[in-house]
């Protein structure tokens, strides 16, 4: 388990994360650290916070949760947006995390430039076991990207999945995978998994 407290402090959060072993409730020999969130901020651009790079936490609970995916439950909403937005950092995108309120219904905005250029707009949904992500928050996002002419596509990111026939959804599945593109938990966390493992 992974445990994780915050505080509100003026610019940035303060997260101290403690770890557990998760079979048989004791620490492991990890002490209890106290960062300044799991990504590192460079400046606030127009659209929220511009990323410089990932935290040691933020690799270390990746790496934990690559081989326990159990532990996913124990990150707060807000900390899912942090570990999606530094995996989007370590593929090599120029990543923006929106604000809490008023991220008209992006929480993660990734950009390549050059060649092939993109504009991703992500959104994360930290949902339980068996909460499935539904088709109104997909039509949601196409929405969104409909209103974002710069927008190339949309990915929706949950560490549950999605609900059964979304992806044969005649209003959805135009879109997949070119314009919007669904992430499960088990995507997820291979994606974490390749990350940790360079």
């Amino acid at each position: 388990m992974v445990r994780i407290g915050q505080e509100d402090d003026d610019e940035y959060e303060t997260t101290a994360v403690e770890f557990l072993d998760g079979s048989n409730g004791h620490h492991q020999n990890i002490p209890a650290l106290v960062v300044q969130g799991l990504i590192i901020p460079e400046r606030k651009v127009s659209e929220g916070v511009l990323i410089k790079s990932i935290s040691v936490v933020w690799r270390e609970i990746a790496r934990m949760l690559a081989k326990d995916w159990e532990l996913a439950s124990q990150l707060t909403p807000t900390q899912w947006e942090e570990m999606v937005a530094g995996a989007y950092e370590q593929t090599g995108y120029k990543v923006v995390l929106t604000p809490r309120s008023g991220d008209h219904g992006r929480d993660i905005i990734a950009t390549s430039t050059g060649i092939g250029s993109v504009k991703i707009l992500g959104s994360v949904k930290k949902y339980a076991h068996g909460h499935r992500v539904d088709a109104e928050a997909c039509r949601s996002l196409l929405g969104v990207l409909s209103a974002d002419q710069k927008a190339s596509k949309g990915i929706i990111t949950t560490t549950s999945d999605f609900a059964p026939q979304i992806r044969t959804d005649p209003s959805i599945a135009p879109f997949l995978p070119t314009r919007l593109e669904l992430m499960n938990g088990i995507d997820l966390q291979k994606w974490l998994s390749d990350l940790t493992s360079k």
